[in-house]
């Protein structure tokens, strides 16, 4: 293991000075849709022989609420929030990769052919108005399909969700009935009928043991377990299914590719092949920290995944950063300081990981 106090990446020169840190653990709370990848860079990293990672995948909006309440080193979120609350919060925000949400459905009558739906039919399944599969409504999207004759049982988070901000953030750029009566929003009051589940689990659960179901998830939780996604109308009107491609695709059209920001999200972005419900995912840490020490640790374990990590995104079906945008991140963890405005500690780490 090597240490740097100077580090030119992405255009930038950030002073490093030297640091180690006591073996404590890092403490990360937030995004289920994320859990998978801070899981992953969390094993390569306490194998490398750093510090462990004990992260608790409660969903973004607890993640946030964590970190606001300074009872986690970083918080992890689907969704960025704005430049005001930010400030608010004494918070600085960076993102760290890009997946997507998928539409999943437990209908074992269709076997491997695809349902196809477009945003308007979904949002109207997930308004509670259309209630059973063999809606001509679908059947007019799925014409060689023969739709069983049975209810939709909807499964959507009862928590505050990051995935379902980016849910809603699609349906309401495609329904206006979906924007006027719902918006967009982290969490929601469902329909009675609805069935709440508690994060990417509990959904990936209730989708699973539910026939009939109709849930909405992170691609990575659909490829792991299995579930059958839905074929999605894009903005180009082309029905895809959800794939690591559709999401870099969905990317290199957006704002984050062209001008380097990622303040607006990623759905509904234009291009032949991209997925209408891509989405970032964020960390949170505190401009100004109170523990220094421990703040100072878990950035090492962000730069870290940053220069080690890439492959670990792609294996859990994420997509990286692009290079513009990994440079946004450095520049933000360079900017962390502790409660007098002195920079802190934060070392380079320049050992790489086996990733096969």
């Amino acid at each position: 293991m090597k240490t740097l106090n100077f580090l030119a990446l992405g255009g930038l020169l950030i002073a490093m000075p030297f640091s180690f840190a006591a073996a404590q653990s890092i403490k990360g709370a937030g995004s289920s849709a994320a859990a998978p990848i801070y899981q992953s860079w969390a094993l390569e990293y306490q194998k490398a022989g750093y510090a462990a990672v004990a992260y608790e995948s409660i969903g973004s909006s607890a993640g946030l609420k964590k970190i606001r309440e300074n009872t986690t080193d970083f918080g992890a979120s689907d969704v960025a929030p704005p430049a005001a609350e930010l400030a608010k919060s004494g918070l600085v925000v960076f993102p760290i990769a890009i997946t997507g949400v998928a539409p999943v459905v437990n209908l074992p009558s269709l076997a491997d052919r695809p349902l196809k739906l477009d945003g308007g039919v979904l949002a109207r399944i997930f308004l509670g108005e259309i209630a059973v599969w063999s809606d001509p409504q679908i059947k007019k999207l799925n014409p060689s399909l023969k739709l069983p004759d049975l209810k939709i049982k909807v499964i959507v988070r009862s928590d505050g969700s990051g995935t379902t901000f980016n849910f809603a953030d699609y349906l309401a750029k495609v329904s206006p009935a979906w924007a006027s009566q719902f918006g967009v929003k982290t969490s929601f009051t469902w329909p009675q009928t609805f069935i709440g589940a508690k994060g990417s689990d509990g959904v990936v659960q209730a989708v699973k043991t539910t026939l009939g179901a109709i849930g909405y998830v992170d691609y990575g939780y659909v490829q792991a377990n299995g579930l059958k996604s839905v074929q999605l109308q894009n903005a180009q009107g082309h029905f895809l299914s959800p794939s690591n491609q559709g999401f870099r695709e969905a990317l290199t059209h957006s704002d984050w590719y062209i001008k380097g920001s990622f303040a607006g999200t990623l759905t509904q972005q234009a291009g032949e092949g991209a997925w209408p419900i891509t989405m970032g995912t964020f960390a949170l840490f505190p401009k100004n920290t109170e523990h220094p020490v421990e703040t100072a640790r878990a950035l090492e374990f962000f730069v870290w995944a940053f220069m080690n990590g890439d492959k670990l995104v792609q294996k859990n079906n994420f997509v990286r950063l692009p290079d513009r945008i990994q440079s946004l991140a450095y520049k933000t963890i360079s900017s962390v300081k502790d409660k007098s405005g002195a920079p802190l500690n934060v070392k380079i780490i320049l050992n790489t990981v086996a990733q096969n």
